[in-house]
């Protein structure tokens, strides 16, 4: 596997190391700050990752369906990520703490356009990366697979925006 595809799996791990030991600090030792900081290296997880793709594709390497996982996983990360920590917070209270976690209320129509919405930011995060990528490489052979990625995803986020709004347009009948 290259090296790009073995750096998206080790930001995943790291991620939510990250997020785990965030957790057990904040809630286990009492250590809020710390725990906070901790919980905030998701970000920087995502720059050591667009600085290991650069660094591949400045080597000259062909850029592959990793760079484009590369791009996605960081737009999906930065447009997720606060929501993923939230879930997982909620769910360290819940299960480890034992206790009562309020959910939030929302219907099911909202719920799916938030995620819609967020998918939208996603794509537009992630399309900009894979996008610089193209120009900078300049060459149509060299980064015919990120194209490919970005059209693929662009299809993707159709068929998720017609479902999510299908929610609103159909919404579910009450019991």
């Amino acid at each position: 596997m290259q090296l790009v595809a073995w750096a998206i799996v080790c930001c995943e791990i790291l991620f939510w190391v990250f997020i785990v030991a965030g957790l057990i600090v904040r809630y286990g030792f009492r250590r809020e700050r710390l725990g906070f900081r901790l919980m905030a290296m998701s970000p920087v997880i995502d720059i050591v990752l667009l600085v290991l793709t650069v660094f591949d594709l400045s080597r000259g390497s062909t850029a592959t369906i990793a760079h484009g996982l590369a791009a996605i996983y960081i737009g999906v990360s930065l447009a997720f990520g606060k929501q993923m920590i939230a879930w997982a917070d909620g769910m360290y209270r819940r299960f480890i703490l034992r206790e009562q976690v309020s959910r939030e209320r929302i219907s099911k129509a909202r719920k799916e356009r938030n995620g819609f919405y967020r998918h939208v930011l996603a794509f537009l995060i992630g399309g900009t990366l894979l996008g610089a990528m193209i120009l900078w490489l300049g060459d149509a052979e060299q980064t015919e697979s990120l194209l490919r990625t970005l059209q693929l995803w662009g299809l993707v986020l159709v068929i998720d925006g017609v479902i999510s709004m299908s929610y609103t347009v159909f919404p579910a009948r009450s019991k």
